[in-house]
């Protein structure tokens, strides 16, 4: 493909998230998808680095390239924090 880069938000996820969105990138990527990603973090690096899972830089990023691939986050069990796919889906 030719032209100019689409901007797309990675999010990689937590646990085998990282690999699994690597590996998705990589074929992507040999297909010549044309994405700009903007790497963004999500779920508990998010939770470490800004105290919540979805941070607004994430959200903001998810906004302006209305596109984002997005690797499995953790879910706590009995607390923690909300489910991001549930807040994400509310649009929280």
């Amino acid at each position: 493909m030719t032209g100019a880069a689409v901007a797309a938000t990675l999010v990689p996820g937590d646990d085998i998230g990282p690999e699994i969105s690597a590996a998705v990138v990589e074929i992507l990527d040999a297909l010549g998808t044309p994405f700009g990603w903007e790497r963004r973090e999500g779920g508990r690096a998010a939770m470490h680095a800004h105290g919540d899972p979805l941070p607004e830089s994430l959200l903001d990023s998810i906004r302006r390239t209305k596109l984002a691939l997005k690797g499995p986050l953790t879910t706590p069990v009995g607390g923690g924090f909300r489910s991001v796919n549930v807040r994400h889906d509310e649009g929280t």
